[in-house]
């Protein structure tokens, strides 16, 4: 016999379609949990295998304000030490100190704005590494345990943050996402997405 609702080919003693997990029950009344679960089932047929596209992101670089201020503040202070105390050897240590701090953090934020993306679906939230080699690891967002954020003083004022994310994926089971703008909405985002996928996987299961 054929499935009513997906038209796939099914056993004649089935309960249920194991295609789709339409109720099969003929003629015979189905009980309230049996129409519950149907209709659960036909959303998750017609709805939620489809996966759809929610936020993609990167560092900001408004997390770094703080440290920019804190490089200001040392090269500040480093060129009154060299006003006070003008000798070659101070002045020169003083000047390849500076410089390699605004060169690392120049090139920590390059790398982080051009090797790190982030791309949250319905179903997976998906983590891109890498300039000349990209790694890309998928978190399926049914296998996220836990979702927690965390922002120094500055990031509070200016709404960053690190997002940490805990999961039984046994490739990638801890994953922190530094620079995140608008952290408290996209770590509640994440957090929403992994109950509702448990939820319509739970219904699915349940259903056939």
């Amino acid at each position: 016999m054929k499935c009513p609702n997906c038209t796939a080919e099914v056993s004649e003693t089935a309960a249920f379609c194991q295609n789709c997990g339409f109720a099969l029950k003929g003629k015979e009344p189905m009980t309230p949990a049996d129409e519950f679960r149907q209709k659960a089932q036909q959303r998750s047929a017609a709805e939620g295998d489809t996966e759809k596209d929610l936020w993609n992101g990167s560092f900001s670089p408004k997390a770094m304000y703080g440290y920019w201020l804190l490089a200001t503040v040392i090269t500040v202070a480093s060129l009154v030490v060299c006003v006070l105390f003008p000798l070659p050897p101070l002045i020169f240590f003083i000047v390849v100190v500076d410089f390699a701090i605004w060169l690392g953090m120049g090139a920590y934020l390059l790398y982080q704005r051009m090797g790190v993306a982030y791309h949250l679906t319905s179903q997976r939230l998906i983590h891109h590494v890498g300039i000349l080699r990209r790694v890309t690891n998928r978190i399926e967002m049914i296998d996220i345990n836990d979702v927690s954020f965390e922002q120094g003083l500055i990031e509070r004022m200016l709404g960053v943050g690190t997002i940490k994310i805990l999961s039984s994926d046994t490739s990638h089971p801890s994953l922190v996402m530094p620079g995140i703008d608008d952290v408290k909405k996209i770590a509640a985002m994440i957090d929403d997405v992994r109950r509702e996928e448990r939820r319509r996987r739970g219904m699915f299961i349940e259903s056939i």
